[in-house]
């Protein structure tokens, strides 16, 4: 009899543990304690014991405390200490929530990527991040969230980061330059893509050919010529391959550019800009 007392006893002491509901205050703490950054609305009615009104009440408190700030509807990030200063952490932090939360591919992308591969000359005033379709920019707090349409983002080579959040995905070396060299306009222009190429390392002659391959032949002039003048890579060959020097009039190199300037034949380019690395 006693051994069934002290049972039940366990048994409502653990039901009673493990249905208590927490104090919006302490909600932040709750999950930066499980090493969890990001929440939904949801889960922190459940945690709350109220309904979606209330927590939404309790989390504009939270909100105006810098504790919690919302990148998407109905998605929360908590805020630790060190950054409640900012009300807000890093983009790179945050992203990989935020996308996973709007069920949309994506990877960090062009100057932001750059950055991040350690092709820092000059920072980035945006966070850029390529997905399937149109996202409308965001500005959340200080982190200026600018998103571009890529049909190839699920096929373009992308690697993992850790970051104090989990992970991020971030466009490859190769994806990086590709995608820079395509968008001079959201990259600072060509003699700021020609430095990033110069700062990022060896580069794999074969993926590049792969992934500007997909976005035409006058892409894949443009980035064999940058990175035979630029940079550094293993091999060119299929670089040359899909560039098809054989086939048409010269592209331009600067496409928004005039229509003249020196012929390179080796890429079949119009040289209608002066590139000029700041290294």
């Amino acid at each position: 009899m006693a051994s069934d007392l002290s049972f039940m006893m366990k048994f409502v002491n653990y039901h009673e543990f493990h249905t208590m509901t927490l104090q919006a205050r302490d909600l932040v703490d709750h999950f930066l304690s499980e090493g969890r950054f990001d929440f939904t609305l949801d889960a922190a009615s459940e945690l709350l014991g109220a309904d979606n009104g209330t927590t939404l009440a309790a989390l504009s408190r939270l909100r105006r405390r810098k504790q919690v700030f919302s990148p998407a509807k109905g998605l929360y990030i908590a805020v630790p200490p060190e950054y409640r200063s900012w009300g807000v952490l890093p983009g790179e932090w945050f992203i990989d929530a935020m996308m996973r939360h709007r069920d949309r591919p994506y990877y960090v992308a062009l100057l932001t990527a750059a950055g991040m591969h350690g092709a820092s000359h000059q920072a980035p005033q945006v966070f850029q991040v390529m997905t399937d379709r149109p996202v409308e920019r965001r500005d959340v707090g200080r982190v200026r969230l600018r998103f571009f349409v890529s049909e190839n983002v699920e096929a373009d080579p992308v690697v993992q980061m850790a970051v104090p959040t989990g992970y991020v995905v971030v466009g490859s070396k190769e994806t990086t330059v590709v995608d820079l060299i395509s968008r001079p306009r959201h990259s600072g222009g060509l003699s700021n893509v020609a430095t990033i190429v110069k700062e990022i390392g060896e580069l794999r002659g074969s993926a590049l050919a792969r992934i500007a391959s997909r976005r035409g032949r006058a892409i894949a002039r443009r980035v064999g010529w940058l990175i035979e003048e630029f940079g550094e890579v293993d091999d060119l060959e299929a670089l040359r391959q899909a560039a098809r020097t054989d086939l048409g009039e010269p592209a331009l190199l600067d496409p928004s550019g005039p229509r003249r300037g020196r012929a390179d034949r080796n890429w079949a380019l119009r040289l209608n800009k002066e590139v000029v690395p700041d290294i």
